[in-house]
């Protein structure tokens, strides 16, 4: 049905209902002495003449386009129940929706698991930090680092380049460590928000579907952000040690020219 077809209808009622309400306001105010003149009121006349009028307005003119109407809405209705969103279909996809969410609380429990294996005091307060998945304990990690593996040498125990290189690897050796501790946190929130995901799709109305892909799709991509921050934490990790080899081996020239400068010394005061 076009949008015109709808105008003129309803132009057409607006004007019938109009002249018979102007007409039955002339006859309102007419004197009651003209009005008795008439013998019988008027006035209920003209309305029942133009209430029958409307009505076989609406049952000639308006009825037939209605009908029409009301068929386009169940033949879209069916299109929708049965081919866009079959009934079907959508409960085999709750079905699954509440199957998965059994298998999230499996996951979560391994997840969960322990494994703590220090067993002297000092490394399982560093353990304990480590595997608290709490961002709360990253502050603590360094002074439970420091109390395990020890602080950089005074300058009076290894050369200043020495230092510096135990200064370097110590630093990100607890950098590594405490991004390992906000990535665990941050694993426990995408499985929460997994969980509660799965929780609206089992409930979700079919026309919600965007919203929740959307929704899903703004996780997923906060995902592998978290992904490529552990990456590039391993990229770091992976380069100190290749510049820690670098820097032994420079360490070891430089010792092995000094050991040669010092044997040329020495044999040259000998031959004197």
């Amino acid at each position: 049905m076009k949008p015109k077809t709808f105008t003129r209808i309803a132009r057409f009622i607006g004007k019938a209902i109009g002249i018979v309400f102007a007409l039955a306001v002339v006859v309102m105010i007419l004197p009651g002495k003209a009005r008795s003149q008439l013998g019988l009121d008027p006035c209920c006349a003209i309305i029942s003449v133009g209430l029958n009028s409307i009505s076989n307005l609406l049952s000639s003119v308006v009825a037939k386009p209605l009908g029409q109407i009301q068929q386009l809405e169940q033949q879209s209705a069916n299109f929708e129940q049965q081919v866009v969103f079959p009934i079907a279909a959508i409960n085999q996809a709750r079905g699954l929706a509440m199957q998965s969410q059994s298998q999230f609380a499996q996951m979560r429990q391994v997840f969960q698991l322990s494994v703590s294996s220090a067993t002297l005091p000092t490394p399982q307060r560093l353990e304990h930090s480590l595997l608290s998945r709490n961002p709360g304990a990253v502050p603590q990690i360094s002074s439970d680092y420091v109390a395990l593996y020890g602080s950089v040498m005074p300058s009076t125990d290894a050369p200043q380049p020495v230092r510096d290189l135990v200064d370097t690897t110590d630093a990100e050796a607890q950098a590594a460590m405490k991004r390992a501790v906000e990535i665990d946190a941050l694993a426990d929130l995408e499985l929460q928000a997994a969980e509660q995901i799965n929780q609206q799709l089992q409930t979700a109305a079919p026309g919600s579907a965007a919203i929740l892909e959307a929704q899903t799709s703004a996780w997923l991509v906060r995902a592998n952000a978290y992904t490529q921050s552990a990456m590039a934490e391993l990229v770091r990790v992976r380069s100190i040690e290749l510049a820690n080899q670098g820097a032994q081996m420079k360490f070891s020239s430089a010792h092995t020219t000094t050991l040669h400068s010092t044997s040329g010394q020495l044999l040259q005061q000998g031959a004197h």
